[in-house]
């Protein structure tokens, strides 16, 4: 493997450009800001984003937060969670909020999750891929007449089936009022439900309050009992062989 080095200068234009793509997401259209364009977008959008942040999951109602979603977690319709309407001016009063995708032609009115198996959404009860099904509403299969809209058998890690699960929207307030973290304030553009690097794992996986809830603090001690136990288990095993080491051999 070809081995390339590029100098501070270089290192400082790539770790600016991967900020700027971190701040700006989508917005520019593919174009690269102007410095003028990025520093007003930074005056104007960045605020009122990280004032009114949305936070999305995907989850049974009631229950743990299954996934959190980031800017790449795929859609439905196949398209990032950074490719939808995730900014907005004045939070919407209607409830469901609704992040419509932006990708032109593409015909999903809200950003929604679809479980994931290996590397791809799991099927339909009907057999067919949500790639075969419409990315409108009602998620009309189109190689079947039989299907009235996509529905997922599988069983997800939470124990509930797939079908169970809603893709949740929910502002700051609400989010706090659920009793789930809201993390910092930051500056990045679509970052759904991510608070930290806990956000990345599946919900039955998380050892915070938006995995396993109370019950998780029993299961962080459980855990730290279990180690405790095999650590002086070993050292006893130790203790026990220098021992016999020490001992006369017996003819």
């Amino acid at each position: 493997m070809k081995r390339i080095h590029i100098d501070k200068n270089a290192t400082n234009a790539v770790e600016a450009y991967l900020e700027y793509k971190r701040i700006v997401g989508e917005d520019d259209g593919g174009r690269l800001f102007s410095e003028e364009e990025y520093k007003k977008y930074k005056e104007t959008v960045v605020p009122r984003r990280m004032q009114n942040r949305l936070y999305v999951s995907f989850g049974v109602p009631g229950h743990i937060d299954c996934k959190l979603i980031g800017p790449e977690t795929p859609c439905f319709c196949t398209h990032g969670y950074k490719q939808h309407c995730t900014d907005f001016e004045e939070l919407p009063k209607e409830r469901p909020i609704l992040l419509p995708c932006r990708v032109k032609g593409c015909q999903c009115v809200s950003y929604e999750y679809v479980h994931i198996s290996g590397s791809k959404p799991v099927r339909c009860q009907c057999k067919h891929t949500t790639s075969e099904h419409s990315e409108a509403v009602a998620h009309q299969c189109k190689k079947c007449t039989h299907c009235t809209g996509y529905r997922s058998p599988f069983t997800c890690g939470c124990g509930q089936p797939g079908y169970a699960h809603v893709t949740l929207v929910e502002t700051t307030e609400e989010r706090m009022a659920r009793g789930r973290p809201v993390g910092r304030a930051v500056p990045y553009a679509a970052m759904g439900g991510l608070t930290g690097f806990s956000s990345l794992v599946d919900g039955y996986l998380r050892l915070d309050p938006s995995g396993v809830s109370m019950g998780s603090l029993k299961h962080a001690n459980n855990l730290q009992t279990h180690t405790c136990v095999q650590r002086e288990h070993r050292s006893k095993l130790a203790e026990g062989m220098m021992s016999d080491l020490k001992d006369p051999l017996v003819s």
